[in-house]
């Protein structure tokens, strides 16, 4: 009832599926409240949407950017695009499988006894002289950003970030403000990962299944 982890199981396990749902089928149930697995969705999404306040309250940026899907007649051929909308079930599933890839990291890190090598997945802190750059190119635009401290500059560019989707003449800001960040790169040596503000992450759960995440598994 406090949104805390109580307890922990690591090891190889069996689903048995009783739905397997679309987003769109589970959005569906989000918004009404009916239809079938109704009553946990929306627990499950309770649970997320606390997990994204407490992220975001901690100095994690928000880097949303639109993503362009085709549209296909009946034969396969694309015949147009559109931008897909983002909406509670997709960040539901995202933000389960980020505590999921925080619990593996934080376990292995803690972890008692002989240490163990990890790949973790890390994020560091911007480049001053970058972040410099683009706070006076955002300045002649008409923001402000304030640099002084991590937390600052997480809370800048989250704030510009969500402007950037609101006012037509801010978007150029959108892909300068993510080049202004340090590339997130895999290594044993772990720093944190800055962007999601969490101390401890590596890639446990990632549906592209990269080499480094099929490491985590085995290890």
């Amino acid at each position: 009832e406090n949104f805390k982890v109580v307890e922990r199981w690591f090891g190889k396990g069996i689903i048995h599926s009783k739905r397997r749902f679309t987003y769109e089928e589970a959005q569906e149930r989000l918004e009404s409240g009916e239809g079938d697995f109704a009553e946990e969705l929306r627990s499950l999404n309770m649970i997320a949407t606390k997990l994204r306040k407490d992220k975001f309250q901690n100095g994690a940026i928000s880097f949303e950017s639109d993503e362009v899907k085709f549209k296909l007649d009946e034969a396969g051929t694309p015949i147009g695009l559109y931008v897909k909308e983002r909406k509670e079930a997709h960040m539901l599933v995202e933000d389960f499988m980020l505590l999921a890839n925080r619990e593996v990291a934080t376990f292995i890190a803690k972890k008692k006894g002989a240490e163990v090598p990890f790949v973790y997945r890390v994020h560091d802190q911007p480049d001053p002289d970058r972040l410099r750059e683009f706070a006076l190119f955002a300045k002649e635009m008409g923001v402000k950003l304030k640099i002084d401290t991590p937390k600052q500059i997480s809370k800048s560019l989250t704030a510009l970030l969500k402007r950037t989707t609101e006012e037509p003449n801010l978007k150029m800001l959108q892909p300068l403000a993510i080049r202004t960040m340090a590339k997130a790169i895999y290594t044993t040596e772990n720093i944190g990962h800055y962007g999601l503000a969490f101390e401890y992450y590596g890639h446990f759960t990632s549906p592209i299944r990269r080499y480094a995440d099929v490491l985590v598994h085995r290890i």
